[in-house]
């Protein structure tokens, strides 16, 4: 009997998740893996949701959206209320940041998302300082100075996050309404003649997008034991926005590599953040010049393999 190849790829992805986990919980639980490696991971795993949650609004719908960190916002903050002020289990607040992130999304995305092109961009760049201005001005949130939160985040929870994450939107990517997404993204127009509802598909692809970004913000919360609207500018939309450009707009791989990379650069860099914002805006220069297309283009990683496969 023989075991169909999309099967095999499939085992083999899931033996190679489950190894990455068992590797890593190995070395943290043994202290293998140091506390800066244990935060490195970490803003690899929230950046890496970050990046998906945007691709699927840029990459897969093509709606240039320079909000992002909003959403980043309005989970981490949500969450936080939740575990700290209210006293509620980690895992209920995970569920509410993306909820309550995903029903901004429906209000941000209802009236925008009739917009086009710069007028979008400019209406989600207008949302996200919306919501850092007026966290300025909450007390019950603690205002300029922020809120401390509860240290729960750990490696196990972010993990299975990040994967269901990008599982649920490699399948949405791949199914009848990603294949609509993919429509809107090409051709607008030619898409809404062939009778595809292209404002309910840019609407939901914001709103799934929100609600993983939500989630993010919650683990995003919860590691770094203190939260301030100061973290959530649009120079955050910006770094978020690099994650996916690098990456390759319509490649989900290359916004994962993206994030990765850039995360891990960004951690040398904290102790110089002008340095690491000049470095940002040279990395989408020399894309824009030289690859355009990104890293991974619109391929995934799957493809190449694939690629090879036939050619031996």
């Amino acid at each position: 009997m023989t075991i169909a190849p999309d099967r095999k790829r499939l085992a083999f992805l899931f033996i190679g998740i489950v190894a990455l986990y068992a590797v890593v919980q190995a070395g943290l639980s043994a202290g293998w893996i140091g506390r800066f490696y244990e935060n490195m991971l970490m803003n690899i795993g929230i950046n890496i949701m970050l990046a998906a949650s945007l691709h699927l609004i840029i990459g897969v719908t093509g709606q240039f959206s320079i909000g992002h960190a909003g959403f980043l916002a309005v989970g981490a903050y949500t969450s936080a209320v939740l575990t700290t002020k209210l006293d509620q289990p980690f895992f209920l607040a995970i569920l509410a940041a993306g909820v309550v992130a995903a029903l901004f999304g429906l209000l941000v995305g209802a009236p925008t998302l009739r917009l086009r092109g710069d007028y979008l961009a400019i209406a989600t760049l207008g949302f996200g300082e919306i919501v850092r201005i007026t966290l300025y001005n909450i007390d019950y949130v603690g205002g300029a100075a922020g809120m401390q939160v509860k240290h729960l985040t750990n490696w196990t929870v972010l993990y299975g996050a990040v994967v269901v994450m990008l599982v649920v939107i490699a399948n949405l990517t791949n199914s009848a309404h990603g294949r609509a997404m993919l429509a809107v993204r090409e051709d607008e127009v030619a898409a809404e003649a062939m009778g595809v509802p292209t404002t309910y598909y840019k609407v939901l692809a914001f709103a799934v997008g929100a609600f993983f970004a939500g989630i993010a913000g919650a683990m995003y919360a919860h590691q770094f034991y203190i939260i301030q609207p100061v973290a959530f500018s649009f120079l955050k939309s910006f770094e978020i926005l690099v994650f996916v450009v690098l990456g390759g707009l319509g490649s989900l791989s290359g916004a994962v590599l993206a994030a990765t990379l850039l995360s891990v650069v960004n951690i040398y860099l904290q102790a110089f953040p002008e340095t690491r914002m000049i470095l940002y805006s040279l990395v989408l220069i020399l894309v824009m010049l030289y690859r355009p297309q990104g890293l991974m283009g619109n391929r995934e990683l799957g493809d190449l393999f694939r690629r090879r496969a036939k050619e031996a």
